[in-house]
């Protein structure tokens, strides 16, 4: 008894302490996971507090829930046109770009570490996937907001990429442990049920859900309840049949968002409470289950491996596998430096051991030290890379999580509350004028704890508290109209001096600033030239340049181009990038002149030595 009670104490203050010591590292712009990591280290037995834990098989299970957890709660806000617009290049790194990257590393592992092919193979498989819960949480960081092309991409990637890493660490594994058997026919059997079969049983639990949640007449907080037992019973079943669990819970979190459901915002808060607790757990687990005495025999090649895999490996294959795709180079490098490491490789790292694969435990201590690197150089420069690169777009302002109540099983709008706040667009309004779509509607406004009367003619004020009834679709864009609005402070350079309605006719545009817009449909609006120049699909922060002006995607609504930012001045040359490159040029220049001179032969004599 003495010990439970001990187990729960040492626990709970493990995971208050990864609250606390949070938010001092969000400020000091740390990795989350990497605290994590280092207090369960910190824990450990070569820790402050001496705890002696090396219990793989539960470390491995207990982090398998967790993980699908957060794949689920991923693929839950994963928007359905994201998918369409990146699954096909996400889905190349997620098999070619695995593939490669395993290859590639093993190549680096035979060269650094004498290991044989099948063996460096197996490393590579290990540390060739990137890690969901690291890339979904630094890409929702605060200042790492990049466009939704290479963000779903490096989101859809890592939710995909798991089947191929496991597929080829599985069969490595079975080759080392039976070098008799032939690796053909079992290695494609078990990519095709990883694959097909993890994606089929993904869509059928996601619709299964959908078809549960509503038809069933359940209390509001037994919804998630049901959500995530259900998650857990894909990804179990899955695992039963030898499919991918990991895809086919991310792709039934992903057929459950592609339409309004019940209980959504109830669910949805739910689950990111979890996959935050599910997060903690896991990256403390790990900690724990690390001695940092041990690593020392290893480390060395770890770190050489790293940086390899980091610098050469990764590179290589996104370069390879997004040749077929519209990529610009800064996001092609982009994608290539958020190549996160994280839980993943550790617990693939776990699967040689629990196997009794000879010399096992040297896999996980590599996996270990290239997760620290990882964290630490990728995980630590999100931000800054992005800056550099020039790919940050504008933050959504849509910062707080508003009240929801539900109004009944087969009500389909519910009402929801929101705080007016500083700046907010609703500011210049009134209420009545707000613009909110025909099937929403402001029922009270409330000010100083007292319903503002005839409520409809008066503006709102900061602090009010609005009371709405809406569709759940409708939620996130009504919430940003009474959200915080710091968009002149925090916008990205290069999004045009002036901002222009995408309704507006692009004739006049090119009227008034003298523009050729070659051929196009007379009469069209600047969103139509926009989507033709661009292809049926836009993101934020999209260019098209027209001579010395480039227009610039500053917003969408419902797939379509809302707003377009004049760029008179290319503010892009300002970037960290550009002028790093124009340095870079410049000093070329003057070296190949210094050097020319040095060799030009003198008049009526020899070169210079």
């Amino acid at each position: 008894m003495e010990l439970v009670n001990q187990f729960i104490f040492i626990g709970a203050l493990l995971i208050l302490l990864s609250i606390l010591a949070g938010m001092v590292s969000s400020r000091l712009g740390a990795p989350l996971l990497l605290v994590f990591l280092l207090l369960g280290m910190l824990a450990g037995e070569d820790g402050v507090l001496g705890i002696a834990f090396a219990d793989y098989r539960s470390t491995f299970a207990v982090g398998s829930i967790a993980l699908a957890i957060i794949l689920f709660e991923g693929g839950l806000r994963t928007p359905r046109d994201v998918v369409r617009l990146v699954f096909w290049p996400a889905f190349s790194l997620a098999t070619l770009g695995v593939l490669l990257s395993a290859f590639a590393i093993a190549g680096l592992a035979h060269l650094f570490m004498g290991l044989s092919p099948l063996e460096g193979v197996l490393l590579g498989s290990v540390l060739a996937s990137t890690d969901a819960a690291a890339v979904f949480m630094l890409l929702h960081g605060k200042g790492a907001a990049v466009n939704a092309r290479v963000g779903g991409t490096l989101e859809l990637e890592s939710g995909m990429n798991d089947p191929m890493a496991v597929f080829l660490t599985l069969v490595c594994v079975q080759l080392l442990l039976n070098p008799a058997l032939s690796p053909g026919w079992y290695a494609l059997e078990e990519l095709a049920i990883g694959f097909i079969g993890g994606g089929l049983i993904g869509l059928a639990g996601g619709f299964a859900l959908r078809w549960l949640v509503e038809r069933l007449n359940l209390t509001a907080a037994l919804y998630p309840i049901l959500i995530v037992a259900g998650a857990l019973l894909i990804f179990g079943g899955a695992n039963l049949v030898h499919a991918s669990g990991f895809l086919a819970v991310y792709i039934a979190g992903m057929v459950l968002a592609r339409a309004p459901y019940r209980a959504q915002q109830v669910i949805a808060r739910f689950l990111d409470g979890l996959a935050w607790l599910s997060q903690i757990a896991m990256f403390l687990l790990l900690g724990l289950l690390v001695t940092p005495s041990r690593l020392l025999a290893d480390l060395p090649y770890g770190i050489a491996i790293a940086l390899a895999m980091i610098l050469i490996a990764r590179p290589g294959s996104v370069a390879i596998a997004l040749l077929p795709f519209r990529f610009s180079w800064p996001e092609r490098g982009f994608i290539a430096w958020v190549g996160l490491r994280g839980a993943v490789p550790i617990f693939l790292a776990s699967i040689p051991i629990l196997a009794g694969v000879p010399d096992a435990q040297r896999y996980f201590n590599i996996a270990f030290v290239v997760v620290l690197v990882s964290l630490l150089v990728q995980g630590w420069t999100v931000q800054r890379a992005a800056r550099f690169l020039g790919l940050t777009v504008p933050e959504d302002d849509a910062g707080h999580d508003p009240l929801d109540l539900g109004l009944g099983p087969k009500a389909e709008r519910e009402l929801a509350g929101f705080r007016v706040k500083p700046g907010a667009r609703a500011l210049r309004h009134s209420y009545g004028t707000l613009g909110l779509p025909g099937n929403a509607q402001v029922l009270a406004a409330i000010r100083e704890e007292k319903p503002v009367e005839d409520f409809r003619d008066a503006k709102p004020e900061v602090g009010d508290y609005v009371i709405a009834i809406l569709p759940p679709v409708e939620i996130a864009a009504a919430q940003r109209l009474f959200a915080e609005h710091k968009l002149a402070e925090v916008e990205p350079e290069g999004f045009g001096e002036f901002m222009l309605s995408g309704d507006g006719a692009v004739d006049e545009l090119a009227v008034v600033y003298g523009l050729d817009l070659g051929a196009h449909r007379s009469g069209e609006t600047l969103a139509d030239f926009m989507h033709e120049r661009l292809g049926k699909i836009a993101v934020v922060g999209d260019r098209v340049r027209l001579g010395e002006v480039e227009l610039v995607v500053r917003s969408i609504r419902e797939g379509r181009v809302r707003t377009v930012g004049l760029e008179l001045e290319d503010q892009r040359e300002k970037l960290p990038a550009r002028k790093a490159a124009r340095r870079l040029r410049r000093r070329v220049a003057v070296w190949s002149v210094r050097t020319f001179r040095s060799i030009r032969p003198k008049r009526g004599g020899r070169a210079d030595a």
